[in-house]
């Protein structure tokens, strides 16, 4: 075969960013689009709306215990090949979610669409195995961006489709169909490689690992039915972080873990996933938050504009994505030019100035629209930087499990926002009714502020250029990575350690 051959065997096919920005898509739709018609779900199904929540939290537990060990997957047995059975594992789950009329079948459903949270840290790696440096920081934003900004379409999606109480199943027909065309695009997108790695999954800390975050999460997500004070949630919480110290000490002490401890405790890393637990609660504090907000009857509260899901999700949901999709596709430029580090620093900034206004100013439908859109750019931007700062910190080879630790982190501040969120407007009503007090919205939106702060000063923490990747796992820096691997993050390096 010739030289000119194999290069072109080699070289990334058109579908590749396209066809891995539609697999994002798709998971940012799967995690959203079920959060406006919990309530729905209930009504139809006659069960309670406590008992409905928990669509939402099979899916997190699913996500926060399968996402570490399919990244390790990943890296192991080829990124192509996992990354299209987790979306037929994802299909089969959409699928029974669209037909079935059963709660129990429902939640099982939604158990086998959690896996989908892999799919974000899978395509990372595969961008960084496949595109040159000079595309690589562009491409990663577009695609962290797509994450950022899916969310808010996932919404105006099930806005179009739930409007005046309809069926609640189309949108899990909408997600089968978007399943479907993600697989297509990533069959003939993403080209078959040789596998490079050799080792195995350490499925010990696996086990710990999960049975302690599915502990921590049910305290966080159920915390408000059970009773924050209650033997269950301080029950969970107890136990989840003591098996969360037991998988610490475990993962010091062998020689291939799951995830290594230092990937924890580096400055960079720690720094960049601190930072991104509070870009998923400005995140999750903007979607709810404004939602609910706009839909709360003026006459009854004095504020608001008695939106319904249709108009919420399209007048003032939809200009934010739309933005947030635009800032992405220019975050690549941004982060070349000014490095992740400033891009982050100045999301933050931005964030806190939109969090700002929508606290003082959120009388009229403009302000509202405006702010929202604001956040929505601080939140592509973080998206951008968040996976170029990681990637200069670790080898090619620990990509997917570093990402999948980061999406699980993510996972965490979504989480915390939708808890204490919902937990504010449930407690803090107007006397004689259940909608919530304006202040609850205010304190929301100071609290968005605050995280933004956060992220602000978690960027400003890095200041360290990076070691040799192998510092991080204790192996030589000689590691089994393909010359290009070696190339990009040489490159990724160098552009971090001229950020700080």
């Amino acid at each position: 075969m010739s030289t000119h051959a194999r290069a072109d065997e080699l070289r990334p096919g058109r579908l590749l960013l396209p066809g891995l920005c539609f697999v994002v898509m798709t998971l940012a739709v799967l995690q959203t689009m079920v959060i406006p018609i919990v309530g729905t779900i209930g009504a139809q199904l006659e069960v309670s709306t406590t008992a409905a929540g928990w669509v939402l939290t099979a899916n997190l537990l699913a996500a926060v215990v399968a996402t570490p060990v399919i990244g390790r997957l990943a890296d192991l047995h080829g990124k192509r090949p996992v990354l299209i059975a987790v979306l037929v594992v994802v299909l089969v789950g959409s699928l029974l979610a669209a037909l079935t009329h059963s709660l129990p079948l429902l939640l099982a459903g939604r158990v086998l669409q959690g896996v989908s949270y892999a799919l974000f840290p899978i395509a990372l790696a595969i961008l960084r195995d496949e595109l040159p440096p000079r595309k690589l920081v562009g491409a990663m934003a577009i695609l962290s961006g797509t994450l950022g900004v899916g969310g808010g379409f996932g919404l105006v999606l099930t806005g179009l489709l739930t409007a005046d109480g309809a069926d609640y199943h189309r949108v899990f027909w909408l997600t089968v169909a978007f399943v479907l065309l993600a697989m297509t695009l990533a069959w003939f997108g993403v080209p078959r490689r040789p596998r490079h790695v050799v080792g195995s999954v350490d499925w010990w800390g696996a086990v710990l690992l999960a049975v302690a975050l599915v502990l921590l999460f049910l305290a966080l997500t159920q915390g408000r039915s059970w009773g924050w004070g209650s033997a269950a949630t301080l029950g969970c919480a107890l136990v989840g972080a003591v098996v969360l110290a037991i998988w610490w000490i475990f993962e010091n002490r062998i020689e291939a873990p799951l995830v290594a401890p230092r990937m924890l405790t580096h400055g960079p890393l720690l720094a960049t996933n601190l930072a991104t637990v509070f870009v998923g609660i400005g995140m999750f504090v903007n979607f709810l938050a404004c939602s609910y907000f706009v839909q709360t009857p003026r006459e009854v509260a004095g504020y608001g504009f008695g939106a319904d899901v249709l108009s919420a999700s399209v007048v003032y949901l939809l200009p934010g994505a739309v933005t947030g999709v635009v800032v992405a596709t220019l975050s690549g430029g941004l982060i070349r030019s000014y490095g992740p580090r400033r891009v982050l620093i100045a999301g933050g900034v931005i964030g806190g100035a939109g969090f700002v206004f929508f606290a003082f100013f959120h009388a009229v439908t403009w302000q509202v629209i405006v702010a929202s859109a604001v956040i929505n750019i601080f939140v592509s931007l973080a998206f951008a930087a968040i996976p170029n700062l990681l990637i200069a910190e670790v080898s090619a080879t620990d990509t997917g499990v570093a990402n999948s630790v980061n999406s699980i982190v993510r996972t965490v501040g979504t989480s915390i926002a939708s808890a204490v969120l919902t937990t504010m407007l449930a407690t803090y009503t107007i006397a004689g009714t259940s909608v919530p007090r304006e202040a609850v919205y205010t304190a929301a939106f100071v609290v968005g502020a605050l995280a933004c702060a956060i992220v602000t000063l978690s960027a400003l923490a890095i200041r360290v250029p990076s070691p040799p990747a192998s510092a991080l796992t204790g192996g030589s820096t000689d590691r089994p990575t393909s010359v290009q691997a070696k190339h990009q993050e040489s490159a990724a390096r160098e552009m971090l350690a001229n950020d700080c």
